[in-house]
């Protein structure tokens, strides 16, 4: 997941706001958004080549997310980030157990953003970060760096999601995902994976023969507890594949 923007609302009718876009190289086999046969409290898409999910909802009002951290120096990992939500969703530790378990494990892992929730808590982990933090209230973003990095499309998303939350619906939610416009390179930000690619990432969605935008996302969760998903998925150059809806 490279591009998550969200509104974290406590006591709000709609605490939660979620709109998120994974990006993959689209040869990297996946499951779109549906209950887990082997965790059915679990709603997630999955990926089939390490098991694990990008982001998702389980028993309890639990959410998780996960963005990866582009550092082209970064040494390799044998280890798949999206386990890191897998497990959350699927176990039943405390945020705060969970994160316990994780922060002194982080190293096994390429860099990482983790977002967990329960409902009642919203946290959020750098890999790079000597701590989680608990989130207050807000409009927040992550895309491949830290929270709130000012990278343009993170900031043309962020806004687009607060215009839109004095009557969210997962519509609303998907259209600002599916923007294309890249940024202009005087504004691009420098993450040493060279121009080419940096015009190709610098787009809220993004599209291309061999990698993009996958899948994006919608999320709202009520105050009852209800979360309404949606999710449509894409393939080469951004073409659609199809639309999952869930209430659960």
């Amino acid at each position: 997941m490279c591009l998550i923007v969200f509104a974290w609302r406590p006591g709000h009718a709609q605490p939660l706001i979620v709109a998120a876009n994974r990006d993959e190289f689209y040869a990297r086999p996946t499951l779109p958004l549906a209950q887990w046969p082997d965790a059915p409290h679990v709603h997630a898409g999955r990926d089939l080549e390490a098991g694990g999910t990008w982001l998702g909802v389980g028993a309890g009002a639990r959410f998780a997310a996960l963005t990866n951290i582009r550092d082209p120096g970064q040494l390799p990992t044998f280890k798949s980030r999206g386990e890191l939500v897998a497990r959350f969703l699927i176990g039943d530790l405390s945020i705060a157990d969970y994160l316990n378990d994780v922060v002194p494990r982080a190293v096994e892992y390429g860099g990482f953003n983790l977002l967990l929730g329960d409902g009642t808590q919203l946290w959020h982990y750098n890999a790079r970060d000597a701590r989680p933090q608990q989130l207050v209230e807000g409009v927040y973003g992550l895309s491949n760096a830290g929270l709130n990095t000012p990278w343009p499309k993170l900031l043309k998303a962020r806004a687009a999601l607060s215009e839109v939350l004095h009557d969210p619906h997962p519509q609303a939610l998907l259209a600002l995902l599916s923007d294309p416009q890249p940024t202009p390179v005087a504004e691009l930000p420098d993450t040493g994976v060279g121009l080419a690619t940096e015009m190709l990432l610098s787009s809220v969605f993004i599209a291309s023969p061999a990698y993009g935008t996958r899948a994006s996302t919608a999320l709202i969760v009520h105050a009852d507890g209800t979360r309404q998903m949606v999710e449509r998925s894409f393939g080469p150059h951004g073409g659609h594949l199809g639309e999952v809806e869930l209430i659960v």
